[in-house]
C-alpha cells in the first residue's frame, strides 16, 4: 500500500483575540495545500491530575460544578499549573491536597493527555497517589468541591453507560484499570 503524501500546512499569522484567566484565544491564518484558511487556536499553560487510591482500594473523586456543561460532574482531582514552567508533578501534589484534603509523599506517573487536540494545546499529566494521609482541603474562593470514595467497578460502569464523560477522568480511570488489574467489562457504550 502506497503511503499518501501529506499536504504541507504553513502558519502565516497568529493573532490574539481574547485573553482570559486560564486561556488565550487566537485566530491563526494558515495555508493548506495552497488555500488560505482561518483556524481557531486556544493556548492553555497545562495542568495535572491525580487518581487517588485509598488503602481500601477506593478512588477519591471530586464532584464540582462545571460552567461549560451547566451541571455538576464527577472527576478526578485536577488543576492548572500556577506557572507555565511549574513541574506538573508539583501541581499534582498541590491539587491532590487542595481538592481532596489528602496528601501523599509519592506520586507515580500514569499517563499524559492532550485534552482537545483539534483546537487547544492543553497538555495534562496524570499521576497515581497511594498512601494517602489526611490533611485539609484548601479550596479557592470560587470552588465548592465534594469528595467521594468510589469503587473502580462503579466508575467503569459510569464510563460505559455514558454517564461519565470528562475526558481526563475517563482516560485516567481506564488507564488505572488496565495497568493495575481492574476489569473492564466488554460491551458497547450505553450497555449495562
Amino acid at each position: 500500500m502506497e503511503k499518501e503524501k501529506k499536504v504541507p500546512v504553513e502558519r502565516l499569522r497568529r493573532e490574539l483575540k481574547y485573553q482570559g484567566t486560564i486561556l488565550k484565544v487566537y485566530e491563526d491564518t494558515v495555508r493548506v495545500g495552497g488555500h488560505e484558511a482561518k483556524w481557531d487556536f486556544i493556548h492553555h499553560d497545562g495542568a495535572a491530575a491525580v487518581v487517588p487510591v485509598t488503602a481500601e482500594g477506593k478512588i477519591l473523586m471530586v464532584r464540582q460544578y462545571r460552567n461549560a456543561l451547566d451541571r455538576y460532574t464527577l472527576e478526578i482531582p485536577a488543576g492548572k499549573l500556577d506557572d507555565p514552567d511549574e513541574p506538573k508533578i508539583r501541581c499534582a501534589f498541590r491539587e491532590l491536597e487542595e481538592e481532596t484534603g489528602y496528601r501523599t509523599d509519592r506520586l507515580e506517573y500514569l499517563l499524559s493527555i492532550n485534552t482537545t487536540i483539534a483546537f487547544c494545546d492543553e497538555a495534562l499529566d496524570v499521576f497515581l497517589a497511594r498512601d494517602l494521609q489526611p490533611s485539609e482541603q484548601h479550596l479557592d474562593p470560587d470552588e465548592e468541591i465534594e469528595v467521594e470514595a468510589w469503587e473502580l467497578a462503579d466508575l467503569l460502569e459510569l464510563i460505559y453507560s455514558g454517564k461519565m464523560t470528562d475526558g481526563k477522568t475517563v482516560a485516567s480511570i481506564l488507564a488505572y484499570a488496565c495497568r493495575y488489574g481492574g476489569t473492564i467489562p466488554a460491551g458497547k457504550p450505553g450497555e449495562a
